[in-house]
């Protein structure tokens, strides 16, 4: 018994480091398909990520060393105390994270436990349903660049924020009878200092935005090698038995696991799957929209982290997003006939 429980914690131990030994071989083995995924991955970074995300990482930092959380919490404490459990500082990272997309939210709720603005309990919750997919990822790249239709975008959207707030709603029980003290902090920006203040943000968000550019690049990588060596095609005959189950089709196993790793381009896969029951594309997107992938999970991580704030409700709750946006989504489809494009 001893023998064998030494045997596990050993081969954990050297499970880490064996895994980055064969990813660096298979680095070198498809160097020709890797080198194209890293630099499809920076042009992605440097003209999508960069010019949609940079702004508004700037913008929040500064809004952050404003007394605006304060007034936002006052005024909105009535409604999100009693529906999620948490100050009402906590609108501030939901709206943000709802108007502009993954990872803005974490980086919100991760300021404000470092500020003291919030408890580890609150930032638990808020972590769970506040880092979302933007309006204009779900309603112009999905909806009209890769569905090619406007209501399936709307529908996404709606979707995806109802699911949003039913898992806030749930989550207002987590660590319910446990006890956090937060250590709020009046915040005033000195007008005297805007320009020290402003440049602080830029440098912060340089650093994070470096951080998801990092991020981006390795899983482009990760999803090249997985393709080349086959190995994503073989899990797909693995979890084919288990589509049957829930009646999705093998046609859409390889973009659904392409989707958990990196959501961009599993959604990608699954709209260009060619069926009748366009329905299934729909509801399988509103799932991946929901959960957001692997890459947005370790780029929340590497957020969240230096505030202590655990991962564990996230992936919880995002999980939870998906399976419930899928849901609604399909009572959408199945209620209004005219935002159905089956043939």
């Amino acid at each position: 018994m001893f023998r064998n429980k030494f045997i596990v914690i050993k081969f954990k131990k050297i499970l880490f480091p064996l895994t980055i030994l064969i990813f660096i071989l298979f680095l070198l083995l498809f160097s020709n398909q890797n080198i194209q995924a890293a630099k499809l991955g920076l042009l992605l970074w440097a003209n999508s990520v960069v010019p949609s995300l940079l702004p508004f990482f700037i913008a929040t930092e500064v809004l952050m060393s404003t007394n605006i959380i304060e007034v936002l919490g006052n005024k909105l404490n009535k409604f999100m105390k009693p529906i999620f459990n948490v100050p009402g500082e906590g609108a501030f990272p939901f709206i943000m994270g709802i108007i502009t997309g993954y990872p803005i939210g974490a980086k919100i709720v991760s300021n404000l436990k470092e500020n003291g603005v919030l408890n580890n309990i609150e930032s638990e919750r808020l972590i769970a349903f506040t880092n979302n997919s933007g309006p204009l990822f779900i309603l112009g790249t999905v909806g009209i660049s890769l569905f090619k239709d406007s209501k399936t975008g709307l529908l996404l959207l709606i979707t995806h924020i109802l699911a949003s707030l039913t898992v806030g709603f749930i989550f207002r029980w987590w660590k319910y009878k446990s006890s956090s003290i937060s250590n709020k902090k009046k915040t005033t920006l000195d007008t005297s200092k805007i320009s020290l203040s402003i440049a602080s943000a830029i440098m912060k968000s340089i650093n994070t935005i470096l951080l998801i550019g990092g991020f981006i690049v390795l899983f482009s990588v990760i999803i090249s090698i997985l393709e080349s060596s086959k190995i994503i095609y073989v899990l797909s005959l693995i979890i084919n038995p288990i589509l049957n189950i829930i009646h999705i089709p093998k046609s859409y196993s390889f973009g659904i696991l392409s989707g958990i790793i990196e959501m961009t381009n599993g959604i990608s896969t699954i709209s260009a799957v060619t069926t009748k029951l366009i329905s299934k594309n729909i509801i399988i997107t509103a799932f991946l929209l929901g959960f957001g992938g692997i890459s947005i999970a370790m780029q929340v991580y590497a957020i969240i982290s230096k505030s202590n704030i655990s991962i564990k409700p996230y992936i919880i709750g995002k999980l939870l997003q998906g399976i419930l946006a899928a849901f609604y989504t399909f009572i959408f489809l199945n209620t209004f006939n005219f935002i159905n494009l089956d043939l």
